[in-house]
């Protein structure tokens, strides 16, 4: 077997392209960073430097050409940024990429969504993959929506082509590039207090990330599935954010942690501000309303059809999951 990782120097897919060759799969790898491109190149992966919103047509089809199956991990995640990147990277990339692998006859292509099409500011409680927020909360969340509707057209488009989408929630692990980064920085810059609404009281689903790689290997191999159904991935152990962070900074990288509690109305208030000063400056505001909203809303997700379905059971534990990612920490920074 040979699949295709696009964002393969990005957290998740470093992960997924590592796994992979582990298993004595061949790999082709696309991604931003060349550095960590040599890196995996060095592991046994071909790396290809492409740009997937604009891609040079041959390159594109010769790559996909040479695989079996495609895992679509390339995105732009971010809560702040134009909304043009946004629909290059997680729009056009993704359509490009879709027509590439129906023409060649892929058989199999996993897409890399979120929960975030889900998030409304209000607590919500074992999520099924039906439900949409009726309004997108950020240009990220509209654009992997819109993403999500070209995998959907392209399953009916190229209907022997099997297509998935998985929908992992706050993934961590070895990589990650989104999540524990944004949540130190603030922690080291701030003398270890960190601010947060309800105290941290909030309740949420996390993901390790090998388990989400775990989805997407049930996806691919998984020969009794129906094409084009979505699925949530988590951990389905919810924890309080407080609990979490105290397990991972405090218990395993051994680093001091206060956790002061504001309330949302202010969090909020100071977001929209910093919202507004970041459109004329142009740069990501320290707080936005959708982070904010994250860490105050509830969100847990419903894993009754990736467990009857995909046959999917996290591999690793939450408290595995936090020791792995402290040690991973301790020896990389």
């Amino acid at each position: 077997m040979r699949i295709l990782v696009t964002g393969a120097t990005g957290g998740l897919g470093r992960n997924a392209t590592q796994y992979l060759l582990s298993q004595g799969v061949d790999v082709i790898a696309t991604g931003r960073n060349v550095a960590i491109g040599q890196e995996l190149s060095d592991r046994g992966a071909r790396f290809v430097g492409i740009d997937l919103a604009r891609p040079d047509p041959k390159l594109l089809a010769s790559m996909v050409d040479q695989a079996d199956a495609v895992w679509h991990c390339a995105a732009f995640s971010a809560p702040w940024g134009a909304p043009g990147a946004f629909d290059d990277c997680n729009v056009k990339a993704t359509a490009n990429l879709l027509d590439a692998a129906g023409q060649a006859g892929i058989a199999r292509f996993v897409h890399v969504s979120t929960p975030a099409i889900y998030f409304d500011f209000t607590h919500r409680y074992d999520v099924p993959e039906s439900f949409r927020a009726r309004t997108p909360v950020n240009h990220y969340a509209r654009s992997k929506a819109a993403a999500e509707d070209k995998v959907n057209e392209a399953s009916a488009s190229y209907p022997a082509m099997h297509t998935s989408i998985i929908r992992p929630r706050a993934i961590f692990g070895p990589h990650d590039q989104v999540l524990v980064p944004r949540l130190s920085r603030v922690i080291r810059a701030n003398g270890g207090r960190l601010t947060l609404p309800r105290g941290g009281r909030t309740m949420l689903d996390l993901t390790y990330v090998d388990n989400v790689v775990h989805a997407m290997w049930l996806a691919t191999t998984n020969k009794n599935m129906p094409s084009g159904l979505a699925f949530n991935i988590t951990n389905n152990e919810p924890v309080h954010i407080a609990d979490m962070l105290e397990k991972l900074f405090v218990c395993g990288m051994k680093t001091r942690l206060s956790i002061q509690s504001l309330p949302y109305s202010l969090l909020a208030a100071a977001a929209s501000l910093l919202e507004g000063m970041s459109a004329f400056s142009g740069r990501e505001p320290p707080l936005t309303k959708y982070s904010v909203g994250v860490l105050a809303f509830d969100m847990t997700l419903s894993l009754k059809r990736a467990i009857d379905v995909l046959g999917y059971s996290p591999k690793i534990s939450l408290d595995e999951g936090i020791e792995r990612t402290a040690h991973w920490l301790r020896r990389h920074g």
